[in-house]
């Protein structure tokens, strides 16, 4: 993912998206959630998991201006 890509994502996406920030693919990204190896936290939203932004650009070492 590019730095643009990663600066117009919405205020939470969901764990594939993440995972794509990070690298890894969905069944991956899903795993490490399943295993508590997430490098950022995942919020339960009713039957979906999101995550902050915010917490990816943080654990990235971005920081939008």
């Amino acid at each position: 993912m590019t730095r643009d890509e990663l600066l117009s994502l919405p205020v939470t996406v969901d764990v594939e998206t993440a995972g794509r920030a990070f690298g890894v693919g969905r069944t991956v990204a899903y795993r490490m959630v399943r295993d508590g190896d997430f490098p950022v936290p995942v919020l339960r939203v009713g039957n979906k998991l999101r995550v902050r932004t915010a917490e990816l650009w943080r654990e990235l070492g971005m920081r939008p201006e």
